[in-house]
């Protein structure tokens, strides 16, 4: 979400069963809206308390990314966040998605989703993510990123860029380098 262009990248590894992921969303989603420099990107890491809604819904995001890119990536993603009882109680029964199409129920019926989201998964837990909300932020241009845990509010969002933009990156916690490209996040 945003220009791949930007400065920064925001990356946000959530479980779409997460009540703190589910009522954060909005928030960034505005406040990366607001922000022309920085670029979100999702990463899945579903919780085992919220097995198995956590992975069914993240499969279902990831389908509609793959049958219809990044926006129906970020819809899916709204529409799960939006119907979700949350904390592993998944959608109300019988509730399917409405923009199903026969090329998401395909992919839903193989382990392709499945290969994303556990690398993503791996990739989080090498990283030092323990919890969701969790983000990544990383300054494409000195190549610095702090991991942040929780949510964050804005302001304080916009001081770890001013951090990770300084000249004087000696002072800056680096918290490794940002997932590669192969593992998609969004």
């Amino acid at each position: 979400m945003g220009s791949s262009e930007s400065r920064f990248t925001l990356t946000f590894y959530a479980d779409l069963e997460c009540p703190f992921c589910k009522e954060y969303f909005p928030q960034l989603k505005r406040w990366v809206g607001n922000n022309a420099d920085v670029a979100l990107q999702w990463h899945h890491l579903p919780l085992a308390a919220h097995e198995p809604a956590a992975l069914a819904e993240a499969r279902l995001t990831e389908c509609a990314a793959e049958a219809g890119g990044h926006a129906a990536f970020w819809q899916a993603v709204e529409w799960v966040y939006a119907h979700t009882r949350s904390d592993g109680q998944g959608l109300p029964d019988g509730l399917r998605y409405p923009e199903s199409t026969p090329a998401i129920e395909q992919c839903l019926a193989t382990e392709r989703a499945d290969t994303v989201i556990r690398a993503q998964a791996v990739e989080a837990t090498k990283s030092g993510v323990t919890a969701t909300p969790s983000l990544r932020l990383h300054d494409r241009q000195t190549g610095q990123a702090i991991l942040l845990q929780g949510p964050i509010e804005g302001d304080a969002l916009l001081s770890a860029m001013d951090m990770l933009a300084t000249d004087d990156t000696a002072d800056v916690p680096s918290t490794g380098t940002p997932a590669d490209a192969s593992e998609a996040p969004r």
